[in-house]
This record gives C-alpha cells, structure tokens and sequence, in this order.
C-alpha cells in the first residue's frame, strides 16, 4: 500500500510579515485534519544548517559576509536541510511547512544584493536537486506597518533584519517579481490584520491541496 503523498509549504516575504506565527497556525489546523507535520526554518531545521545559521545571522569579524558568501552559505545549509529534514519527511507522507525557501534567497542575495536569479537557482539545482514547495506562500503588506512590528518585538535586529530600507524595498520588489512571474506556486496574502485573519486566507488558498 502507498504512502500518501507528503506536501510541501514555504512561507515567504519580508521581515516582520509573520511568517512564523502563521506556519504554527498553518500546523495546528493541518493536525486537527489528521495529518503529520513538521514545520521548520531556513537557514535551519537540521544541526548542520542551525550551525550555519548563526554565522550568518551574527558574522564573524566587522565587515560581514558578501552578497556572494551569503548566497554560499544559504545554499549550503539549504542543502544539509533538504537532504535530511525535508526529503525524508515528504517521502513518508508527512506535511513540512517551511517559514523560507530557496526564494527568500533569490528575492535577497539575487535580487537585493545584485547576484541574479540564474547563480541562485543554480546553486539549489546543484545542493539540493531543485526542490520545489508545492505552494509558496508569500505575505505582502505595508512595509512601514512591518518594519513597525519589528520594533514591537523588541529584539535586537540580526545581520539582515538591520539592512537599510532600501534594501527591505528591493527584497519586496524581487518577492513581487518572482510571483508575478509564476503565480500558479506562489499565493500572495495580505499580511496586515489580525492573525486568524490572515489565517483564513492562507487556508483558502491552500483549499486545492488540502484534504
């Protein structure tokens, strides 16, 4: 007897769009309906990828990493993650929802930090055999409304949280480009409301893949 078929779900979008309160929300409703799911995080999810995790969020030395390094590092962690964490959870039959992907990488590093689209893509073909989430779900809203939810939280912001508003701007604008280019993947949520707001519209634009 077959498994059922695991799903994939990314969350994505900029800083402080609440990706990771939505993913638990997103999880506990999958568990009422009976299914596994793992949520987890890039960089992150696997000893290997939280390890590089932390150098990339708290750089050695002052000068920080390079567009090019970063990029580097993502993958490598990517790599780690899907090998480990995500492929074997999906060939299970289990649901893995991911707060970032391989686009939050190609909206920064290509789009923002000036790499390109093609270098990012290909390093994910090569580390991590170009997996795909079946949904990309990407939250959009005002970016003083979000950089204000920052502030809120009170913590102190890591390497890319504290980037310049300008290049929050263009990491929006390469999200934007990269949904519009396949809006068949990518859902675009309007971040700004109370979370069970937002809640339901994930959930109706999941309502294709849900059981």
């Amino acid at each position: 007897m077959s498994l059922p078929a695991g799903r994939f779900i990314a969350f994505e979008g900029g800083e402080g769009a609440g990706k990771s309160t939505q993913a638990r929300l997103l999880a506990e409703a999958l568990r009422t309906r009976g299914l596994n799911v793992i949520v987890t995080r890039e960089p992150g999810g696997t000893a290997g990828a939280e390890a590089i995790r932390s150098l990339l969020l708290h750089p050695p030395g002052e000068t920080g990493w390079t567009p090019q390094s970063e990029a580097l590092l993502f993958a490598a962690a990517r790599a780690d993650h899907v090998a480990h964490l995500i492929r074997p959870a999906l060939a299970r039959g289990d649901w893995v929802i991911c707060d970032r992907f391989v686009d939050s990488s190609r909206a920064y590093q290509g789009g923002a930090g000036g790499l390109g689209d093609e270098p990012i893509t290909a390093l994910h073909a090569f580390g991590s055999g170009g997996l795909r989430p079946d949904r990309v779900i990407l939250l959009e809203g005002d970016q003083t409304a979000l950089a204000q939810r920052l502030v809120q939280r009170g913590q102190a912001a890591d390497a890319i949280e504290g980037r310049s508003a300008a290049y929050h701007r263009a990491v929006a604008a390469g999200f934007r480009a990269l949904a519009e280019a396949d809006p068949t993947c990518f859902a675009r949520i309007e971040a700004i409301g109370a979370p069970g707001e937002v809640h339901a519209r994930i959930l109706a634009a999941l309502e294709g893949l849900l059981p």
